[in-house]
């Protein structure tokens, strides 16, 4: 005979769990001073439809995991809290957060669950654990910036503890260049040559000829590949010259598309076309698609460029033409390009213009850098020639 008690759809309940007669969920539970708590839900897990007329709620069994894990960070018993706890709830903390952010929480949440680090008591975690396990991801094959950004989320995570009493010392307080190789490879600008000879191959070749004026406008604009796909009709003014730039187009893991804010505040800029410029928007415009629905993302509409399925082209799509025409190209020639990417346009636009002695200050407008330091810092990549041209022009003034 089953003695296990079920609900009224026939499934078992877990111990402590049980419905009542009008099929609200309950759940009895001591909490860690010896009271006798109570919790209710319409739902025991989130893909029951709630009654009618009811007011939705997290599911019971949502709500019952969410009790034990705070139950980890009762003063008095923080300690037993794993890693993966901890990030778990430093991140619960941080509302609404963009959709990169949020990304790479996911991320690091995903490599915690694969580390035995990630399963262990936060209480014992000393200063050398901490090193030994970025040490052990580097050695696992684990990217520079992949460690930064898993130190740069479980970093804050322990320093809540400690802030919390919970823990006395925080064990990733230290520099992670003296514990880990920085063998990043840094995205260097191209110089003007290349770009000129880059640009010429696409412009001659039958099939990437398509995409010419797009990778003109990100060699001769410093847009981030995020602001030049999101743009839309509207936020190229052909008659004042200018590009509006103020929001960001990203595409999720789960291929919801999304408009976000720029980067930073200073991001929201208006960008001046050169002739090259506005005559390759005209182009642009002139060949757009037609759909018979425009796509709509969070209101905008009316993308430059669409994908085989009208739907707005995304940043994954241009980096894999730039990675596509850089084969090709040290295919053919036997003097190879460098590795080209959407940001290297970028970066080699603000050396350019360095290079040409623009005022630091328009450069930095022009960009939409939140510091001028990251302006100022493409103007100590000069090399000698640069350096002694400029040296000779002042001189000459």
């Amino acid at each position: 005979m089953d003695t296990k008690r079920r609900d009224l759809k026939g499934r078992i309940l877990r111990e402590n769990e049980s419905q009542r007669k009008d099929g609200k969920y309950m759940y009895r539970y001591t909490n860690t001073y010896g009271e006798r708590i109570t919790i209710y839900s319409w739902k025991l897990v989130a893909t029951d439809a709630l009654p009618a007329g009811k007011k939705d709620d997290l599911p019971l069994r949502d709500k019952i995991k969410r009790i034990y894990e705070e139950a980890a960070f009762t003063i008095g018993r923080g300690g037993d809290a794993t890693v993966s706890q901890l990030v778990k709830r430093y991140i619960s903390l941080k509302t609404g957060v963009r959709h990169n952010t949020a990304a790479n929480y996911n991320f690091v949440i995903n490599i915690l669950a694969k580390e035995s680090f990630g399963s262990a008591r936060i209480d014992q975690i000393k200063l050398s654990d901490a090193k030994m396990w970025l040490i052990k991801l580097q050695q696992d094959g684990r990217g520079h910036s992949t460690i930064k950004t898993v130190r740069g989320v479980v970093r804050p995570a322990f320093q809540m503890a400690v802030d919390d009493e919970l823990i006395r010392k925080n064990p990733f307080e230290f520099q992670l260049h003296t514990v880990v190789v920085n063998d990043s490879v840094k995205r260097e600008a191209i110089t003007r040559e290349q770009m000129r000879k880059f640009l010429q191959f696409v412009k001659d070749d039958k099939h990437f000829s398509r995409y010419y004026e797009g990778i003109f406008i990100l060699f001769n604009t410093g847009m981030r590949i995020s602001e030049f796909v999101g743009l839309t009709l509207s936020d190229i003014d052909l008659d004042k010259r200018k590009i509006i730039v103020d929001h960001q187009l990203q595409r999720a893991s789960n291929m919801d598309y999304i408009i976000e804010d720029t980067k930073t505040s200073s991001g929201t800029r208006h960008i001046p076309m050169s002739d090259d410029v506005y005559e390759c928007f005209k182009t642009i415009i002139k060949r757009r698609k037609s759909p018979k629905v425009e796509p709509m993302v969070d209101g905008k509409v009316g993308f430059l460029y669409l994908d085989k399925n009208n739907m707005p082209m995304v940043a994954l799509h241009w980096e894999k033409y730039f990675q596509h025409i850089c084969l090709k190209y040290n295919s053919i020639f036997k003097l190879q390009m460098p590795k080209i990417t959407p940001h290297v346009c970028r970066h080699t636009f603000c050396s350019n213009m360095a290079k040409s002695g623009m005022n630091p200050k328009t450069l930095q407008k022009i960009m939409g850098h939140s510091n001028i330091s990251i302006t100022l810092d493409l103007y100590t990549h000069l090399d000698f020639d640069d350096v002694q041209e400029e040296f000779t022009r002042v001189c000459n003034l």
